[in-house]
């Protein structure tokens, strides 16, 4: 897909690392001018400083995505920037806490569901209205494999994530007809801070224990959760919209 995206803008959210940072790195190497937006500055004007040095386009924006100003902020910087915004990523989320049901605190799930939910919704709303004015678009949510099975101890992430996916297929059948095409990825056990941050709390947790989750036999990588994502941006996908994307090594065909 070398040069598909010339001439066309992405923003996506959680761009400080992990995934995020290998979807704005992706996008721009096929041409994109990249939107890199996170509450964690250093890591987002890395990812920036990361693509200029390529050779690419990128800003970044401290963004809160679950302040509906900040959001609307981020929409309004992109297109007085760049003048359009042609796909989104919004990848923007955290794990919450490893706790029983009748265990979870509430400040807890209170904060997950404002990031990974809320904020899933709030990039959409701002997004949407951007992409009719100029007919036509793509979104991606992350999602996770935890939007399409149980994982015990993480309440508030596996709620979250189901509604990540119920958000995608309802915006994607509003949308369908209207040049917006809107899917989520469902990533499996992927090397990132937030499985470094599981395998710290202990034995239970342990790194082969849950790599023993995946049945390839390993954990993906960011950039193979970046590919997905630009493939569901792009034209080669054009007939897809309301689909949850499994890329997770085959972990919920199980």
């Amino acid at each position: 897909m070398a040069g598909s995206f010339d001439g066309k803008v992405a923003l996506v959210t959680g761009a400080s690392s992990g995934i995020g940072r290998a979807t704005a790195m992706a996008f721009s190497r096929e041409g994109a001018k990249v939107v890199a937006a996170d509450v964690a500055t250093e890591g987002g004007e890395e990812t920036v400083r990361i693509i200029q040095d390529s050779g690419g386009d990128a800003i970044f924006v401290k963004t809160d995505v679950s302040q509906a100003d900040q959001v609307e902020s981020l929409i309004r910087t992109a297109v007085a920037t760049y003048g359009r915004v042609d796909c989104a990523h919004n990848n923007a989320g955290i794990e919450g806490a490893v706790a029983k049901t009748h265990e979870y605190l509430e400040d807890v799930w209170d904060r997950v569901m404002s990031i990974n939910l809320k904020g899933v919704w709030l990039c959409m709303k701002y997004e949407i209205p951007q992409m009719l004015s100029q007919g036509n678009g793509a979104i991606v949510n992350t999602a996770s494999a935890a939007g399409l099975v149980g994982i015990p101890g993480q309440l508030a992430y596996v709620a979250s994530k189901h509604g990540v996916t119920g958000l995608t297929k309802v915006a994607a059948l509003e949308n369908a007809a209207r040049g917006i095409r809107v899917n989520s990825v469902c990533p499996g056990v992927v090397r990132t801070s937030m499985i470094d941050r599981f395998i710290s709390l202990g034995p239970a947790y342990d790194e082969e224990r849950i790599i023993s989750m995946e049945p390839v036999g390993r954990m993906g990588t960011p950039e193979e959760i970046a590919e997905a994502v630009v493939w569901l941006c792009s034209d080669s996908a054009s007939f897809v919209t309301g689909h949850n994307m499994s890329v997770d090594g085959g972990l919920v065909a199980q």
